[in-house]
């Protein structure tokens, strides 16, 4: 998974994270290969318990706030240096799911957010140049960009807050690099910076001190 080909990301956020849906765990990653999601990996912001919420009788049978999630709202950082090619901002962050029956209603309307192509998908996002791909940051929290396209972004820089818009059942960062954002655009494989030094594609159920 980290070979010459694959495009090296410094990791873009700081603080305690759980990867889930990652390419090291299985390709395609996400169960499909349509707009390039075959190489993504999802990064789910936790507490100092590896929680991302706390769990209550409420939650197990109902639809609960994005603001009540410990990383709503989290910086998330460029991971690259690159121009800005895309940016969309103004999806809702809606309610989160985590129940059982929440999630049988959601899985419902796949199909429909499917249709309505990247902004339904990625929800709110931030797209940077690299190489002949771009490097997608997704699900972001509405009104939280920071940047605009054609703009140039150092390693670091803040581009958005992690955030519940799109096709997200709770708040969560998705990054994949891809050829383009198209519903056919093939994905790209991708490896990230050990803060402490080398290289790797971080596995499913890993937790990520950053």
């Amino acid at each position: 998974m980290t070979g010459p080909d694959a495009v090296e990301l410094a990791l873009p956020f700081v603080g305690r994270w759980l990867v889930q849906n990652s390419p090291a765990s299985r390709v395609p990653s996400h169960g499909t290969e349509l707009f390039g999601t075959s190489h993504a990996i999802d990064f789910v912001p936790v507490g100092p318990d590896g929680r991302s919420a706390r769990r209550t009788i409420a939650s197990l049978i109902r639809t609960e706030r994005p603001e009540s999630f410990v990383g709503f709202g989290r910086p998330i950082l460029s991971p690259v240096a690159g121009e800005v090619v895309a940016v969309h901002d103004g999806e809702p962050d809606h309610e989160a799911r985590r129940s059982p029956f929440a999630l049988i209603a959601y899985a419902l309307t796949q199909s429909a957010r499917v249709r309505g192509g990247a902004p339904a998908i990625a929800g709110n996002h931030v797209a940077i140049r690299v190489g002949k791909g771009v490097v997608l940051l997704a699900h972001l929290r509405v009104g939280s960009v920071r940047v605009r396209a054609g703009q140039e972004v150092a390693v670091g820089d803040q581009v958005g807050e992690c955030g519940n818009s799109g096709n997200s059942t709770e708040p969560h960062l998705h990054v994949q690099v891809s050829e383009s954002l198209s519903r056919e655009a093939r994905g790209i494989p991708l490896v990230f910076t050990r803060p402490g030094g080398g290289r790797w594609v971080p596995t499913t159920g890993e937790l990520i001190e950053a």
